[in-house]
């Protein structure tokens, strides 16, 4: 079901209104807020097309993956315009924004299509191996079952309606019940009447995929708690993220919920690349910090640095830089009020020191960047410092040698990112920085800056808790399809009982006695 459906008729089902992120101001009529029947139809539904959907053939999933992003390219402006409204992002950004969902189908559709998500293995059975004959084995990989999807506020396209988590569980075979984001109900509408066409185009079961909408929580705790989901993939805070997984893990059959939740992203000023070029890597870096209100999951929230000469030319240019830097409008009133919260704790901080703020904005919800800085020592005794504040601010932490450097990174959480800028003279002690960064990161950068996740094979954007909540995972890329799959080997069973991927013959990729055969 879509939000456009009959919702919930209880008394708790009040209507709630799409908000101008720029003025503050109610757009439209109000959407109706879906409760505890709603989810458990929509669940009902997930649960009576799983079998039907996923036993669809590669081709006929990946042409539905590819329908999804035609549709939603088919929205035309009326989809720029309406996610503008509400999440006060600028045009280009949106429109880049569709592009890489519509990759990101076609990603998934290209995975399909090869195969190998499956997970083909075979180990033949040899009847004559002494002392104990071996089985015939044959393994291959299904979908975990009905996948609720939560939207992200700040990426109202790519990590929402039909972002990763979406497009990874439909590739997997999985059927999907989103939960929109409150911050963009029309927006949200829209891709879901995208979905709903791409089902009936390509007539697949209805219930395949269902949109829920509504403000609180409430909508949310009932969908994890439904015993027919089967996973969960969430994109927010971190205390958001957390009660998710309390509520899963709480349930009479737990289940996983990948969870992106909270990551500073440490950039690492190496002392060569200081010296070259400390003062380009200041403008750089605010031009990182403060991009789109420094609203991404990989915004550079802590700069590590060895005092010197270098690092204060950094200091100058970034603060220069910063006091040039415009005020932009944050997704939702809740958010700029928790970033203005968090900037006050800093500034008011008595071992943090203000370098500089950006400009004050004019209107609803500005954000204004700043930049602050401590001592490794003050940074060390204070684990609130490493803590995320979610917008266009970040802390600079001075060292006074690569052994106090070394401690900062080793004593901060888990991330989805780590960045070096290093120069040829800082290649050794990268060397011995690398390893720490592996054990702290999911995705490790040299000379540039982690805002910015290119979807891809070989990309990760997951990490060590907090960053996300099974640091195993990816939610970016093609290996985001394993989080919701699970193995299953059949033993001696007859040609005609197997999975037709598993019989001999079929041309799926496949490890045969541990050997790659295509």
């Amino acid at each position: 079901m879509t939000d456009t459906q009959s919702p919930d008729s209880s008394p708790a089902a009040a209507g709630f209104h799409s908000i101008d992120a720029h003025s503050g101001a109610v757009v439209g009529a109000a959407f109706p807020t879906h409760g505890p029947n709603d989810v458990a139809a929509a669940c009902a539904a997930a649960e009576a097309a799983f079998d039907v959907y996923r036993a669809t053939d590669n081709e006929a999933r990946a042409t539905f993956l590819e329908r999804i992003g035609e549709e939603i390219v088919a929205l035309g402006d009326a989809l720029i315009v309406t996610a503008m409204r509400e999440s006060g992002l600028p045009r280009a950004r949106l429109e880049g924004e569709r592009g890489r969902t519509v990759g990101q189908l076609k990603l998934f559709a290209g995975v399909v299509r090869r195969g190998g998500w499956m997970g083909v293995r075979i180990d033949p059975a040899q009847p004559d191996r002494a002392p104990l004959p071996r089985p015939d084995l044959r393994l291959r990989m299904i979908p975990l079952g009905p996948v609720a999807v939560f939207g992200a506020s700040n990426f109202p396209l790519a990590f929402s309606t039909a972002g990763g988590d979406t497009a990874s569980a439909l590739a997997a075979g999985a059927t999907v019940v989103v939960k929109g984001h409150p911050a963009h109900p029309a927006t949200g509408a829209l891709v879901a009447g995208a979905i709903d066409a791409a089902v009936a185009a390509c007539g697949l079961p209805k219930g395949l995929f269902s949109h829920l909408v509504g403000p609180g929580n409430d909508l949310g705790s009932a969908l994890v708690q439904d015993p027919r989901i089967a996973a969960v993939g969430f994109t927010g805070s971190r205390a958001g993220g957390l009660a998710l997984v309390k509520l899963a893990q709480a349930r009479a059959v737990p289940i996983p919920v990948y969870a992106e939740m909270s990551s500073v992203n440490p950039v690492v000023l190496m002392p060569e690349a200081l010296k070259a070029r400390g003062a380009a890597i200041g403008t750089a870096f605010v031009g990182s910090l403060t991009m789109g209100a420094g609203q991404f999951c990989t915004n550079p929230g802590l700069v590590v640095a060895i005092d010197g000469e270098g690092l204060d030319a950094f200091v100058a240019s970034a603060a220069t830089a910063m006091a040039d830097a415009a005020a932009a409008t944050m997704l939702t009133g809740g958010i700029h009020a928790a970033y203005e919260q968090g900037v006050a704790a800093l500034a008011g901080h008595a071992d943090v020191k203000t370098i500089a703020q950006g400009k004050v904005g004019e209107g609803v919800a500005q954000g204004q960047a700043a930049f602050f800085e401590t001592t490794a020592q003050q940074f060390l005794a204070d684990k609130a410092l490493g803590h995320e504040v979610f917008g266009a601010a970040s802390l600079l932490v001075r060292c006074a040698d690569e052994t106090e450097l070394h401690a900062v990174l080793r004593d901060a959480e888990g991330q989805l990112t780590a960045t070096i800028q290093m120069d040829a003279g800082d290649t050794d002690a990268a060397a011995r920085l690398i390893p720490l960064l592996e054990r702290k990161a999911g995705r490790i950068l040299a000379n540039g800056w982690p805002t910015g996740v290119e979807v891809t094979h070989a990309m990760v954007h997951g990490g060590p808790f907090p960053a996300t909540s099974d640091g195993r995972t990816t939610s970016v890329g093609s290996l985001a399809i394993d989080r919701f799959l699970r193995p299953v080997s059949y033993q001696n069973l007859a040609t005609a009982l197997l999975p037709a991927v598993l019989r001999d013959g079929t041309d799926a990729p496949r490890l045969i006695d541990g050997v790659a055969v295509q």
